[in-house]
């Protein structure tokens, strides 16, 4: 009987495996990562810091002023350049017809036909009123019409001809012209009262 237990106590020696333990990692405790540690800057290095904002921020400061002065000094300039040349196309597109109008006192000068002087000034006249409409400046039509204030500048008074005509233009003594619906001259009239 000894054999057969023997044998029992081999078999069951043989079903159960052979746990080792390792002292070692029983008695070490696990290693944890070493946190770094997280000094607070001096307040020396704060300031050395905080001067080289400072220092920076001045930078972009002083470039931003510089830019925009220059910005300043190129817009004074185009505006300057403006108001002078503004009126240089208006003026460009005036010159034929004062070289007409010139043409027109050379013919006159010489004692030309009458009728053909006449057709003359008119041309010009309707030239330059074509060029004054093709820069939107319009005629303001006032005789027959009713005196506003927005666009009349009475000249004077005069006893209406007729009870229809009370408050209303009797005559035009200078024109008035519009730009662009603004008022560019009031024309100078005589209402009747």
């Amino acid at each position: 009987m000894s054999k057969k237990k023997q044998e029992e106590n081999n078999n069951s020696q043989a079903q159960e495996p052979e746990v080792e333990v390792d002292t070692e990692q029983q008695q070490q405790p696990e290693e944890q990562p070493q946190e770094e540690e997280v000094t607070e800057p001096t307040p020396e290095e704060m300031m050395a810091q905080l001067q080289a904002q400072v220092e920076e921020e001045k930078k972009k400061y002083l470039f931003l002023m510089a830019d925009f002065d220059n910005y300043r000094k190129r817009t004074l300039q185009e505006k300057q350049d403006l108001i002078k040349n503004g009126g240089e196309k208006v003026l460009e597109g005036i010159l034929p017809v004062v070289d007409d109008i010139e043409r027109a006192i050379d013919a006159i000068a010489q004692g030309g036909d009458l009728d053909s002087l006449k057709e003359g000034v008119d041309l010009i006249h309707n030239k330059l009123m074509a060029y004054l409409k093709s820069n939107h400046v319009e005629p303001i039509e006032s005789t027959g019409a009713l005196f506003d204030t927005d666009v009349h500048e009475a000249v004077t008074t005069f006893p209406a001809p007729s009870e229809d005509q009370k408050g209303k233009v009797i005559d035009t003594v200078q024109k008035g012209y519009m730009l662009n619906d603004k008022v560019l001259r009031h024309a100078k009239v005589v209402v009747g009262q």
